[in-house]
């Protein structure tokens, strides 16, 4: 039940944090990628914003003998960069300057412009199904 709070917690301050920053408007995320035209910095300094808060997290996990919510840390062990990594990252940067969201700002965007952002919700949804049937459910 805590963790489940927490999660429901968490989830709900990061839709905020979209939702203020301006990120669940496809048209601020495609301004920030349009640097030739009419340029918006604002993704830039929610991404700033973003990884200030990481850096500091990155330095107080290896202090802690264990997370707040949960037994042990889930912490990345692989470095390597493998072609599913990459053609992913491709991909999603492409979904993204398209659609003008990714998945945190599509699902948040349901709250704020539900028509708009469910048709990108369900095509996320069944591209990550695809994907799950192309590779027979190992991801």
């Amino acid at each position: 039940m805590r963790t489940a709070l927490t999660s429901l917690v968490s989830g709900t301050l990061f839709g905020g944090g979209l939702a203020l920053g301006g990120m669940t408007d496809p048209a601020r995320v495609r301004g920030f990628l349009d640097i030739f035209g009419d340029w918006d910095p604002t993704l830039a300094f929610v991404m700033g914003g973003a990884v200030i808060v990481m850096a500091i997290a990155w330095r107080i996990v290896p202090r802690m003998a264990e997370p707040v919510v949960a037994g042990q840390f889930h912490l990345p062990t692989k470095s390597d960069l493998t072609p599913r990594l990459v053609g992913g990252a491709a991909l999603f940067g492409v979904g993204w300057g398209i659609a003008g969201l990714c998945p945190g700002p599509g699902i948040a965007a349901l709250v704020i412009e539900p028509a708009a952002a469910a048709i990108f919700v369900v095509a996320m949804l069944a591209g990550m199904a695809l994907v799950r049937l192309v590779e027979g459910g190992s991801s």
